[in-house]
């Protein structure tokens, strides 16, 4: 699971532009960073254009998915993520992201690559690189799923413990029979001799 790119974008102009943006492309060659990189970008700035305000989206391409939030403001985020990445993470790093950037910036005239800084773009793309990290619901079901496995642990100890138990009682029940049986027979055979 891996996030490539994240790219906020304008996309109320046409053609739509990219406002600001971070990728990690260390997973790729060198050479080849340059020219993944401007398809990402070309990527996003065309499924941001396509995309209708409020809508939520993922289009696959090749090995990428792009997922992308379209707001009403005009302004679109774009996730760039392998297939194994969960979309239900990416789409709320999306909502986060974008209600940052429209609080941060509400007036759509100053959304210029020059005028806008964001840097907490690239916190989240190291942060949510572990889905688990990043998204809280997601801690919590680990969290369970540890549980979980402790509880089953817990109760398969409790089964064997109980089985060991009803071995004993059964082997006391065979004892006291074999008891009774050993009893009896004693009894026959101390009534046969009379002692004096």
């Amino acid at each position: 699971m891996k996030i490539y790119a994240i790219h906020v974008v304008r996309n109320d102009i046409k053609p739509a532009k990219t406002i600001v943006d971070v990728k990690d492309l260390a997973s790729f060659g060198f050479f080849q960073r340059s020219s993944i990189g401007e398809f990402m970008t070309f990527m996003s700035q065309t499924i941001a254009e396509k995309t209708q305000p409020g809508q939520r989206q993922s289009i696959e391409e090749a090995n990428y998915v792009g997922h992308v939030y379209a707001r009403a403001e005009g302004v679109a985020g774009v996730v760039i993520t392998d297939k194994e990445y969960p979309p239900r993470v990416a789409f709320s790093l999306l909502n986060k992201i974008l209600d940052e950037f429209t609080t941060r910036f509400p007036n759509n005239q100053l959304w210029t690559p020059e005028q806008c800084s964001y840097p907490e773009l690239q916190q989240y793309i190291v942060t949510y690189q572990d889905p688990k990290q990043g998204d809280t619901i997601m801690k919590v079901q680990r969290e369970l799923d540890e549980t979980k496995i402790i509880l089953h642990k817990t109760i398969e100890s409790v089964l064997e413990r109980g089985e060991k138990m009803e071995s004993l009682v059964e082997r006391s029940d065979v004892l006291s029979t074999q008891s009774k049986m050993f009893y009896k027979t004693a009894k026959k055979q101390n009534s046969c001799c009379v002692i004096c």
